[in-house]
């Protein structure tokens, strides 16, 4: 046995990037496939008794008690729903990131992929379900940040309530002026090209010295797109991109990351302190949602789910 934490394995954190802390991982076979079918329609999608079992020897995992088959159960209802409304959204998370998070994962416990492969398969899990896991909860931290973000505007007279309840200081958030580099990849050729495009996009990423000539230097390149996007405070940046854009200087660029376009990176044209009324009401909103309990936020977009959903249990 493989001894680390015994923490459970945590879940995202909104906006924040997937963190899968260190669990017991048991070498011990502990059953044979078994025969699947249907255990419940979520919105017409299917969940199978595989899958309950799978999710099951999950919990297992996690050193959950209780009846961990129907826990298994309701936790399957709820990723089926968190990934259903993602995709809906248009939150869709690529292989490779999910593979990333899995290989992260598995140098944590001190393996190779490889071998965390081999050990949730034995245990009952199998690599494939704890990958799905993984997808769902990073799509729905996303979900939930684009949530907040689109509903819980603060307004400029509570931006100034607020300001004066703090003694009159007007808060400053870095302002950004972007460039988005997308070279792009038909998903029919994902297989294909996509290690070739990755090679392309590094090229240009390394020779990107500004934004003011990114244009003309891909029009030299087959099916490279360049988007300037304007004015971005940092609250308001994609959680996705949020890290890596803040740690590029002005006239650099981000590092490349797969995503279901292609292959993309961020040039950071410019950027600077303000401190304008909509900066501050960005910030003051911010620093409340950290404030408030991002899990308290999630549970209720959860339950409108749930409560909208067509559940049927065999």
């Amino acid at each position: 046995m493989i001894r680390k934490s015994s923490s459970s394995f945590a879940v995202l954190a909104i906006g924040a990037a997937l963190s899968l802390s260190p669990v017991f991982l048991p070498t011990a076979f502990v059953g044979s496939a078994q025969a699947s079918e249907i255990a419940v329609t979520v919105n017409k999608q299917v969940i199978t008794s595989l899958d309950v079992s799978q999710r099951a020897a999950f919990l297992k995992l996690q050193r959950r008690t209780g009846n961990l088959k129907q826990l298994a159960l309701e936790e399957m209802i709820n990723d089926t729903m968190k990934l259903s409304e993602s995709r809906r959204v248009g939150i869709k998370i690529p292989d490779s990131e999910v593979d990333k998070a899995f290989a992260n994962f598995a140098s944590q416990n001190k393996l190779k992929p490889a071998q965390l492969n081999d050990i949730l398969n034995k245990a009952g899990v199998t690599a494939t379900h704890f990958k799905n896991y993984i997808r769902v909860q990073m799509a729905w931290g996303q979900t939930v940040s684009s949530r907040f973000r689109a509903t819980g505007k603060m307004t400029e007279q509570e931006a100034v309530r607020k300001m004066l309840e703090k003694g009159g200081e007007k808060p400053s958030a870095t302002e950004y002026m972007l460039q988005q580099v997308i070279f792009v990849v038909p998903a029919a050729k994902r297989g294909q090209i996509m290690g070739s495009r990755k090679k392309e996009a590094t090229a240009m990423r390394a020779r990107f010295n500004g934004c003011e000539g990114t244009r003309e230097f891909a029009q030299g390149l087959k099916d490279v797109t360049v988007k300037n996007l304007g004015r971005v405070l940092a609250p308001e940046l994609p959680p996705e991109w949020a890290d890596m854009i803040k740690k590029t200087q002005a006239g650099g660029a981000t590092g490349i990351r797969e995503t279901e376009k292609g292959v993309e990176f961020i040039g950071v044209c410019r950027a600077r302190e303000v401190s304008d009324d909509r900066a501050a009401a960005l910030t003051l909103q911010a620093q409340e949602t950290g404030d408030k309990s991002g899990e308290a936020l999630a549970e209720k977009y959860l339950k409108e789910l749930r409560d909208k959903a067509n559940i049927v249990r065999r």
